[in-house]
């Protein structure tokens, strides 16, 4: 008992290390959402053999999408004719990366690593796109219909076939705002929830069963913990968020920050299910060249990492949870903590437990998925602004 409270209170001291800049980063991506949509990505992901790797590099570091979204999302961009350059870019550097990651990378590991997570996630992306545009064919289907781009805000609002009442609403700049909060704090939150808390708990359980003995023999230094870093999280099926406060509890153990940096590039993008879906989308030999970018290049930056640490006599375990002394940032993280796990309560309930009230403990046959569905422009389909669907009428009442 005394272990298992051991535990929870470990991983409560990271998730207060973390609330605060996770919950910026959410707010960041969720306006960015609204801000940028996906078809403007799809855009300059046609923009030629170079150009086209740059942006998609670019872009795809901030760009709020895990592993298992950004796949979706670029078979979309392919239909709008993106080359598979640009398309391997995007691949590479947004599931390493997201706003909300880099800003839990800081929370957690401190300012270096978090510089070194982006600047690694951009040089691999590049690699990986410029072999496969210069060595391949590449080019954009010509015969793939190019979709014209829609309102991120309702989804059908792109001005072609749509009521101008409705192409007007949902335009302005503070509706765009709300609708980018709403994604952050539901959409997104929704998929990284459960990946955030599990990450959090498996934190604790390292932090206090783990002996640093075994970490330092094991991913201590040099090229050996690099390769036993990819070994370790290359097949876990795990997001940027959540190898964010995994890689810090194996810091405080005793890991090297190369090691670390290579756990939190690796992991993210080389799951099984993104490689198998990757091989799918755009073929075994652009498949090699993504893994073997993301591979090479992250011990080669590890590498730099270890070089930088070492230079300047940086500890990386000085970090954890070092983002301020004060008694007002203390209670700032406190409260942060506090709304973080009020949000991801609600997404538990939302997404899990409501389904099984409904179901299993007051018999309820139907969950709100399969309710009557009402359309409306929010549903892609042009309804009255402002209609609510049956299911979100739902959602509000309860």
């Amino acid at each position: 008992m005394e272990i298992i409270l051991e535990i929870f209170k470990s991983s409560w001291q990271i998730l207060e290390s973390a609330a605060l800049y996770l919950l910026f980063g959410f707010v960041i991506a969720g306006i960015l959402r609204s801000l940028v949509s996906e078809d403007t990505v799809a855009k300059y992901l046609r923009s030629g053999r170079f150009k086209s790797v740059f942006y998609s590099s670019l872009l795809g570091i901030p760009f709020p999408l895990c592993s298992c979204g950004v796949v979706p999302a670029v078979a979309g961009f392919k239909r709008q004719g993106a080359n598979n350059g640009a398309c391997l870019s995007f691949l590479t550097s947004t599931p390493e990366t997201g706003i909300d990651s880099i800003a839990l990378t800081y929370s957690l590991l401190g300012p270096i690593l978090t510089a070194m997570r982006p600047v690694t996630a951009f040089i691999s992306a590049m690699c990986a796109g410029l072999l496969e545009n210069y060595t391949g064919k590449s080019c954009a289907d010509s015969s793939q219909t190019i979709v014209n781009p829609s309102c991120v805000i309702d989804g059908c609002c792109d001005s072609t076939g749509c009521d101008p009442q409705i192409d007007k609403w949902g335009h302005t700049f503070f509706h765009k705002l709300h609708a980018g909060i709403k994604f952050a704090f539901n959409e997104l939150m929704g998929d990284l929830a459960v990946w955030f808390v599990i990450g959090i708990f498996l934190a604790g359980i390292i932090h206090v069963l783990v002996p640093s003995s075994w970490v330092n023999a094991a991913l201590g230094s040099g090229v050996i913990s690099y390769l036993m870093a990819i070994i370790i999280s290359g097949p876990m099926y795990v997001c940027a968020t959540l190898s964010t406060p995994v890689t810090a509890a194996l810091v405080m153990k005793g890991m090297s920050p190369g090691a670390a940096l290579v756990m939190l590039m690796v992991g993210p993008a080389t799951n099984i299910p993104t490689i198998a879906m990757v091989g799918g989308l755009l073929g075994k030999r652009a498949l090699g060249i993504y893994v073997g970018s993301i591979v090479a290049i992250s011990v080669a930056m590890a590498y730099v990492t270890d070089i930088i640490y070492q230079t300047f006599s940086i500890s990386p375990m000085a970090y954890l949870g070092l983002t301020g002394e004060s008694f007002l940032w203390t209670q700032a993280e406190l409260i942060a903590a506090i709304i973080l796990s009020a949000l991801i309560l609600r997404v538990f309930w939302r997404n899990y437990l409501r389904l099984y009230v409904d179901r299993f403990l007051l018999g309820r046959n139907a969950a709100l998925s399969d309710r009557p569905h009402k359309c409306s422009c929010a549903d892609n389909c042009c309804g009255a602004p402002g209609q609510k669907s049956t299911d979100e009428k739902a959602e509000s009442s309860l």
